[in-house]
């Protein structure tokens, strides 16, 4: 039975669970199809959009400006530069970026290109995502750069060293270790996205232990994403004090929720509790679709670990 709030912020969107999928398809001798990438990656996309997520544009509620509407447009105009054949992260990153802006004229995928892009090169390339990220070169830096820019994402501020309005460094890396402790999605290129298996992708493991349905899995990992670790989104616009105090919140507000139990009234609450004031856990959203796409590579035969 569906739910009763069902659908009250958005256009009613295609089931998809980025679990069942085409048998795998090859590109050469050891990766994955583009083809198959890219689809894979709109899943993804679409799957986050389905379910509740407290504080972010989902198919429940609209909020920040935007609605459920603009990431499916999103979706479906960057997946073909996400998973063009033979690209640099870089190239994937900034042409989906292009496509983007292009197509909705404001910035709704920015940090999920940044996480996906890595994923797919390395599902293309047949090799680990640490792999991929260790051979990343001064073309994937000032690429990454141009799209930063393009996008212009709220609340980016200026930094002393690797500032985005400056000349992009050599070495991508260099630039993300800087903004590490500053920004989770920064830190996942140089901890080997470390935080998906530990964080998303061992929430997917629970929630589907305990018989949860795909969107419902999907809101469990949004969930631990945002218990676990300050939301960057709101701290890069709010402060890391307000992350903090959003993280905390969502903590004792989910506490004890049986997910299994569908709470969708108590999720919607602090779901407007959050837009009201502003505060859009947006790196949390961004970590769900990679966790997802992940996922989703792996079943089809990627070995990104």
């Amino acid at each position: 039975m569906r739910d009763r709030h069902r659908r009250r912020g958005g256009a009613r969107l295609p089931r998809r669970d980025p679990r069942r999928q085409p048998p795998p398809a090859r590109g050469g001798m050891t990766g994955l199809d583009p083809a198959l990438i890219g689809t894979l990656y709109r899943a993804a996309c679409l799957a986050e959009l389905d379910a509740l997520k407290p504080g972010n544009v989902h198919a429940y509620a609209a909020g920040h400006r935007m609605e459920v509407a603009d990431f499916v447009t999103s979706a479906d105009v960057s997946a073909g530069a996400l998973a063009e054949q033979g690209a640099h992260v870089g190239a994937r990153i900034r042409g989906g970026v292009a496509a983007t802006m292009a197509a909705v004229g404001q910035n709704t995928n920015l940090g999920i290109l940044l996480l996906c892009a890595p994923l797919a090169a390395a599902a293309e390339r047949g090799q680990t995502v640490a792999s991929v990220l260790g051979n990343l070169d001064r073309a994937d830096s000032e690429a990454v750069f141009a799209a930063i820019r393009l996008a212009n994402p709220g609340g980016l501020g200026r930094a002393g060293r690797h500032d985005v309005s400056a000349a992009a460094p050599g070495s991508l890396l260099d630039a993300m270790a800087e903004a590490a402790d500053r920004d989770r999605i920064a830190r996942a290129y140089v901890t080997g996205f470390a935080d998906v298996p530990a964080i998303g992708l061992a929430a997917l493991a629970a929630a589907r232990a305990e018989g949860l349905d795909p969107a419902w899995c999907t809101t469990a990992i949004h969930l631990a994403y945002l218990c676990a670790v300050p939301d960057s989104h709101i701290a890069r616009k709010h402060g890391p004090a307000s992350a903090e105090g959003v993280r905390r919140e969502a903590e004792a507000a989910l506490a004890g929720l049986d997910l299994a139990g569908r709470p969708v009234d108590a999720l919607l609450a602090l779901d407007a509790s959050l837009k009201a004031r502003g505060l859009n856990p947006g790196t949390s959203a961004d970590f769900t679709v990679a966790t997802l796409f992940w996922d989703a590579l792996a079943a089809a035969g990627a070995a990104l670990a």
